[in-house]
């Protein structure tokens, strides 16, 4: 019997299996990542956006009504938000829910109306939308719903075709976009979306999906420090199973569908949390357990292991509550402190770029950055513990913009201004140009025309084969990445560095400002310095400690 229309309860099933299979395969889409930073963007930062709307929609008290569930996946995907990815999924979402929101029972014309204005929503909140991404995947979908007018009388017909047409627009992102085609990948927003997609439509069909979301999934802001969904009131004598370990397998051998269920059976008897799946010659594996090793052991049964990842719960639950006590004594505005007319909300990851943001007068730090893109709720909620009629967000990371923009236009109290800032230096930058005797929009011009003025660098490692930007670069080598994109490749963290500032110098260039990481000590920061002193005598050289993870060093040219 055809399928002539969806409804609330159907809806409802089907976007939360679009949300599991979109989170079951996270990890491989951030393998799709061009860049080969340590960064995990994409899958995460999409995954964590529709769960979001998937904590909203689970919520709602009305479970059999399209409007309450058209507004909880709006809204939750609109708050939750995050990285460039997650906000243009969740206004894929919101334009989709304008439309459904308004009936009781989905048709395929109406479906096709709601696909478009999805489209149109998403592309009309990027600045400058690109082809070859998520966009021309979605506007594809949309355009074959449109044509299916008319033409399928079956739902499943009509989302089977529109998903087969999403796909072969995906296989062909790499022929609109060089960078995809020079790293031999399909563009990972689309790809996520397509898993959406597959979600909903494996549930259409009727096959069996499992719908209990990984308990370790982070819903919460991060600007307050949390990591994982665990609350700060659970105390660590709840935690039955103390380590999350997290790891690849590399197939060596045959892996059928009875070894999956005998895996996964056996982690199960050893702890809880397991997320298991295999694709081609690769098994992600995730799991609490309390003996990482007897999940390892057993692991290598089947193949050789990488992306290793073992996290003590127990001690970060600790750490957790200590920190979260200290930055909200810091963070807590004085109640009887009048209203000011400017105030800063800065994304920062690492305690010496904190405290250079703060002696800059910043009200509010959200902790967060290349590895872990704080949510539009998470600047709402930093913006509210500001006691200010404008404040200035400082992202400090192109990939944080647009959820910064999205918190412009949901705060209804306050103006929001977003300085367009890519980097940390730039933040610093920008503070610095601020001027509290000017207007907000003269404070806006001096801030960006700011940026034109500094020149940005960092330095990481990569955590996978590809070639880009001319560069062949394997697993582990030293990048160094300016404004220009990747500019420098070595195996020495000193000696890539040193070659990419190189590159960024001109005859122009005044002060060289080094923010050195976790990683590094004073005294390679210090010998760093003198070899760049002894190139280039005339520019001034200034040190700081970043403490920022992940990368090695953060430098800018003035």
């Amino acid at each position: 019997m055809a399928l002539l229309t969806v409804d609330a309860a159907l809806l409802r099933k089907m976007f939360l299996a679009g949300a599991k299979n979109l989170e079951s395969k996270k990890e491989i889409i951030n393998e799709l990542n061009v860049f080969p930073v340590p960064d995990g963007d994409t899958g995460t930062n999409m995954t964590l956006t529709i769960l979001s709307a998937v904590k909203e929609v689970q919520a709602a008290q009305d479970q059999s009504s399209m409007k309450a569930l058209s507004k909880a996946m709006s809204s939750g995907s609109l708050k939750g938000a995050r990285g460039n990815s997650g906000v243009i999924l969740s206004q894929l979402l919101r334009g989709f829910s304008k439309v459904v929101g308004n009936y009781d029972e989905i048709t395929i014309p109406i479906a096709a109306e709601s696909f478009a204005k999805a489209v149109d929503t998403a592309y009309n909140a990027v600045m400058k939308p690109k082809e070859g991404t998520i966009l021309t995947v979605a506007r594809a979908g949309a355009e074959r719903a449109a044509e299916l007018v008319g033409v399928s009388q079956d739902f499943e017909d009509f989302t089977t075709q529109v998903v087969q047409r999403m796909q072969e627009a995906l296989d062909y992102t790499p022929e609109l976009l060089p960078v995809l085609k020079e790293a031999g990948v399909v563009d990972s927003g689309g790809q996520g979306l397509l898993e959406v997609m597959r979600g909903g439509l494996d549930c259409m069909l009727g096959k069996e999906v499992n719908l209990d979301f990984e308990s370790g999934a982070e819903t919460k802001a991060s600007g307050n420090g949390a990591k994982g969904a665990a609350s700060d009131s659970i105390s660590t004598a709840d935690i039955k199973f103390g380590y999350c370990t997290e790891f690849i397998i590399k197939l060596e051998r045959t892996f059928s569908m009875a070894d999956e269920a005998a895996f996964k059976a056996y982690l199960s008897s050893i702890g809880d949390s397991l997320v298991c799946v295999s694709d081609d010659d690769i098994v992600k594996v995730h799991v609490h357990t309390n003996d990482p090793g007897l999940a390892i052991q057993k692991a290598l049964t089947f193949g050789q292991l990488t992306r290793m990842k073992i996290d003590n719960m127990r001690e970060e639950h600790n750490e957790r509550v200590i920190m979260s006590a200290e930055k909200a004594a810091e963070e807590e505005p004085a109640k009887d402190e009048p209203r000011k007319p400017y105030g800063f909300v800065a994304v920062s990851v690492g305690e010496g770029m904190n405290a250079i943001f703060r002696e800059l007068g910043v009200d509010c730090l959200i902790e967060g950055g290349q590895t872990m893109n704080p949510s539009t709720e998470d600047m709402l909620t930093a913006v509210a513990k500001v006691n200010a009629d404008h404040v200035f967000i400082l992202p400090n990371n192109k990939n944080i913009i647009l959820a910064a923009e999205q918190a412009k236009h949901l705060e209804k109290e306050k103006d929001i201004i977003v300085i367009p800032t890519k980097t940390v230096p730039q933040g610093v930058s920008a503070v610095i140009a601020f001027n509290p005797e000017l207007s907000a929009e003269e404070n806006l011009e001096a801030m960006k025309e700011a940026l034109g003025y500094v020149k940005s660098g960092q330095v990481t490692y990569a955590v996978r084969d590809t070639s880009i930007d001319g560069h062949e670069i394997h697993e582990s080598d030293i990048m160094g990445i300016s404004d220009a994109g990747i500019v420098a490749v070595g195996k020495n963290i000193e000696d890539t560095t040193l070659e990419m500032i190189e590159t960024m110098v001109d005859e122009e260039s005044g002060l060289l400002s080094i923010y050195y990481g976790s990683d590094v000590t004073e005294e390679d920061a210090q010998g760093l310095a003198d070899r760049f002193s002894e190139k280039f005598p005339l520019i001034d050289v200034e040190i700081h400690s970043g403490g920022q993870p992940i990368y090695y060093y953060v430098v800018s040219v003035e």
